[in-house]
């Protein structure tokens, strides 16, 4: 295969960001899952008590059974208080558990809303692609995570077990309050040990996902030549847009520069045509200006028309900065350009056809940004 169909480079924005609307961020279940454990361990160690004397008070109150029962019996009044007094605990762990799901992504930077992936997947329906997803690259990968979840935690659960059974077995000879807070923090160590895991899971985990992302997302050559090709246009149709707005600018400044006696160019970014009609101007007249492609506009035109087409950049963009069109030259200009002039009509060919030089005063210097220079 050759280099251009190897996905060797690494995506591009756009690449990227097609791949963030498709749905295809980095995203890690082992993350997700490390932090919900963890935050509710935190809920169970915080509001844990709480929980455990709402539900002694849901015991309490099923086996209580007194006169009122008999006279006035309500099967779901119990259940009913019950409900009233676990709710806030419950309520309190279901927002903390989407609250977890929300920040795993936001850790993640993969936190948007996307209405794409409510659609429905004809490939999600192919068993074919279930297979692949099984058997393939990725099955494997997801495989050995399992694998290695279920070892370390195992490992890290029975070495807790173990190591505290001596414990647990002397708690026999003790009151039921003292036996359900030890085992009680016996219980929560093990939690927090076995979410210290997940999270050392969850780091081996991120990395590698977002090694599997990228190299999803990487292009080949043609492939980030042809949305270079997409995003600018090819070099054939910018060409062809390119003409297709000097000959609406020639159109329009054809008139203008018919009547221009000479030109001045920057060479290519700027160009300015001169008209100095004795029997009708005083002094010169700016009757075109422009940059860019108006200014290649102006210099085909005055080929077209053997206008002369001189080459003084400070002069170009100091008369193009100073004058609009149909303005008189400034008159710290006048100098500079009529030594220009004489040039052109001819009058001064005594070096023998090589352009003169001219000077242009301090007052009426530019840069190209059109920042007067010192």
């Amino acid at each position: 295969m050759s280099d251009f169909g190897e996905k060797t480079e690494a995506p591009t924005p756009k690449r990227q960001q097609k791949a963030r609307d498709e749905g295809q961020m980095l995203s890690s279940r082992e993350f997700g899952s490390a932090l919900s454990v963890l935050i509710g361990c935190a809920w169970l160690a915080t509001l844990g008590p709480g929980l455990m004397a709402a539900c002694k008070e849901v015991m309490a109150a099923g086996f209580t059974f007194g006169r009122a029962d008999v006279e006035r019996f309500e099967p779901w009044r119990p259940i009913a208080e019950a409900g009233w007094k676990l709710a806030p605990s419950l309520l309190m762990l279901f927002a903390l558990s989407v609250g977890a799901a929300i920040l795993s992504q936001a850790g993640l930077g993969s936190l948007r809303f996307n209405p794409k992936l409510w659609g429905p997947k004809p490939s999600k329906l192919n068993p074919a692609s279930g297979l692949k997803r099984i058997f393939g690259a990725n099955g494997w990968v997801e495989l050995g995570k399992s694998l290695l979840k279920v070892t370390l935690l195992g490992s890290i659960g029975a070495y807790l077990l173990w190591s505290s059974a001596q414990g647990s077995i002397a708690l026999v000879s003790s009151d039921l309050g003292t036996a359900v807070d030890s085992l009680g923090g016996t219980f929560l160590t093990l939690l927090f040990v076995m979410s210290g895991g997940l999270v050392l899971i969850a780091m081996i985990d991120v990395p590698l996902s977002a090694f599997r992302l990228n190299k999803q997302l990487r292009m080949s050559k043609e492939e980030i030549k042809q949305e270079h090709k997409e995003s600018e246009g090819s070099p054939e149709n910018k060409a062809h847009i390119r003409s297709r707005q000097r000959e609406i600018l020639k159109g329009g400044f054809r008139k203008a520069v018919a009547e221009a006696h000479v030109v001045l160019t920057n060479p290519t970014h700027f160009a300015v045509a001169l008209r100095y009609d004795q029997g009708r101007d005083q002094v010169p007249v700016v009757v075109a200006k422009g940059r860019g492609q108006t200014a290649l506009a102006i210099r085909e035109l005055a080929a077209e028309m053997a206008v002369p087409v001189l080459e003084y950049p400070a002069l170009a963009r100091g008369v193009y900065y100073t004058s609009k069109e149909g303005q008189e030259v400034r008159d710290d200009l006048y100098l500079a350009i009529a030594t220009v002039l004489a040039f052109v009509f001819g009058v001064n060919k005594a070096a023998g056809g090589l352009q003169p030089l001219v000077s242009v005063p301090e007052t009426a210097r530019f840069d190209e940004n059109g920042v007067k220079q010192g």
